[in-house]
């Protein structure tokens, strides 16, 4: 089961249509079963919200397009519009909310949160949306979340927000990253006993329209049978 995904867009002065539309054509190449848009499409109110949903509408996978909402549409006041939005394009924004997709004998139930924020109960809820017997992804902007989705029941979960710190060095063999600061799951795969999440490097940038050392990425994530 291959799921591709596009996170931390930030469309603005900072990444091109352009740069997103290659983007969205490279992950048609990799033929997903589905294809996931987990957060921060732009950055601030001012950014051409629309423009990024006619290009994202241009993903091809089999099952369709699911997101979540990520802090940013918090910050531009966009939740609502991008919702409704991506609806009209055929995008579905799961916010709070879950799809269970059937895949010949097995079901995947995805489900989606909107951005949880730092400081207050993670996933109040969100344990309603498990199912069963199913194999449960959470897509979940934070991924700050990962220990109590792992506790609840999510076999995988699915987060962007940290551009794997954007601007990283090495020096005297300790990686420079700060996003280290604010989180222990930066980039790449981590696990809680069965439990997984992948967390996406992205391809926009935020403050600064640079990355060092934290290369954008569209990610291919491969789910196999154990």
């Amino acid at each position: 089961m291959r799921l591709v995904q596009l996170t931390d867009i930030h469309l603005s002065p900072f990444l091109s249509r352009a740069e997103l539309q290659r983007a969205v054509d490279m992950a048609n190449e990799t033929r997903a079963h589905i294809a996931l848009v987990t957060g921060d499409l732009v950055s601030t109110f001012r950014d051409p919200v629309d423009d990024c949903l006619d290009i994202l509408a241009q993903l091809r996978a089999d099952a369709g397009i699911f997101g979540c909402m990520g802090n940013h549409e918090i910050y531009a006041g966009v939740e609502a519009h991008v919702e409704s939005g991506g609806a009209r394009r055929g995008m579905r924004f799961l916010r709070s909310a879950a799809a269970p997709l059937r895949f010949g004998s097995a079901v995947l139930n995805l489900a989606g949160v909107d951005y949880q924020r730092r400081g207050r109960p993670y996933l109040v809820g969100a344990e309603k949306l498990v199912v069963p017997g199913a194999v449960n992804v959470l897509l979940s902007h934070n991924p700050d979340v990962f220990p109590v989705a792992a506790r609840q029941g999510y076999g995988v979960t699915i987060s962007g927000h940290t551009h794997g710190g954007q601007v990283r060095v090495e020096l005297l063999s300790a990686d420079l990253n700060p996003g280290r600061f604010f989180t222990p799951y930066v980039d790449g795969v981590y696990r809680i006993g069965p439990a997984s999440i992948f967390v996406s490097r992205g391809i926009g940038t935020i403050a600064l329209p640079a990355r060092l050392g934290a290369p954008l990425e569209v990610s291919l994530v491969r789910l196999c049978r154990s």
